[in-house]
């Protein structure tokens, strides 16, 4: 057993990524989202659970779902090794294990080293490749985790209903820019924005593009008629989210954007790496009525002081 320690520093662009094998081929994970890896153990099976979820079990305190990630990746039964490891993570404020055949180590890389698969490998939104990343001679799948656990357990995912529980809401035109990597959160993100009032939205695909476009209009008089608030997912490539934030927050005249980080990897290391870099709030991904608030909160406050 052996438990994950975050190395880097915060706002460098880098990225450790422990890499894994099943049936011989290289994937990989942020290591931010290791709680830690274990030797496989007997798993209680489920009744009419997801053919993908192997059961259930308690290593000491922690009652831990098993997802078969060889059983997801390529949908055929694969004979249990003695050798197996679970790799246990911790993001969206749960924790899965999941099997996988054995761990080969872990790279640190920029996240420049990460490109986005073409629709021809990741399938758009219905691909579980988030990055192909290249760690020394090797290309290692990024797998995007959070889509396998939602695919699997829709309700963990954002719930677009939580917003109707503000009760009404009205129509408001304050630009947002919102830099999300993942087709699939972008389209979700947009409807749950959108069914709250919010209908100024600007996505970009990474931190470089909303870098890109802030520093293009940065110097423009009517900045905050381009942007008002900023969110930004953590993991993307070419540049985090943790960049993005630092480079807007070192910027005289960007730092009194509000920006919020919207993740799947919020836990405490990461919150108070998140608040070093001068985010004004942090939120975990499933809480979209709690990031509508937030929202609501920071541009009200923008427009008093305005």
């Amino acid at each position: 057993m052996a438990e994950t320690e975050i190395l880097l520093e915060s706002g460098t662009n880098e990225i450790e990524i422990m890499e894994f094998t099943i049936y011989g081929e290289l994937y990989g994970i942020n290591v931010a989202k290791v709680r830690e890896i274990m030797m496989s153990e007997k798993v209680k099976p489920i009744p009419h659970s997801h053919p993908s979820v192997e059961g259930i079990f308690k290593p000491r305190d922690l009652l831990l779902t098993v997802i078969d990630l060889p059983h997801y990746l390529t949908g055929s039964v694969s004979e249990k090794q003695p050798k197996d490891l679970f790799i246990v993570t911790n993001f969206n404020k749960i924790h899965i294990a999941f099997r996988v055949h054995s761990v080969v180590g872990i790279s640190r890389i920029s996240w420049e080293s990460i490109q986005k698969p073409d629709d021809t490998i990741s399938r758009g939104e219905e691909g579980v490749a988030t990055g192909i990343a290249q760690c020394g001679d090797n290309l290692v799948t990024i797998l995007d985790f959070e889509k396998i656990v939602a695919e699997i357990a829709p309700e963990t995912g954002i719930q677009l209903d939580e917003i109707n529980k503000l009760g009404k809401r009205t129509e408001v035109n304050y630009p947002i820019l919102i830099a999300e990597d993942s087709i699939l959160l972008t389209k979700m993100i947009e409807a749950a924005l959108k069914r709250a009032g919010y209908e100024n939205l600007m996505f970009k695909n990474n931190g470089q593009e909303a870098w890109d476009y802030l520093e293009r209009i940065k110097d423009d008089s009517d900045l905050k008629e381009k942007v008002n608030l900023i969110i930004t997912d953590i993991e993307m490539p070419v540049m985090d989210g943790h960049r993005l934030t630092k480079l807007v927050k070192s910027d005289p005249k960007l730092k009194e954007i509000p920006l919020v980080i919207f993740s799947s990897m919020i836990n405490q290391e990461l919150m108070i790496k998140g608040k070093q870099l001068g985010a004004d709030e942090q939120l975990s991904k499933p809480e979209i009525a709690h990031l509508v608030e937030v929202i609501d909160h920071l541009i009200q406050k923008g427009v008093k002081n305005g």
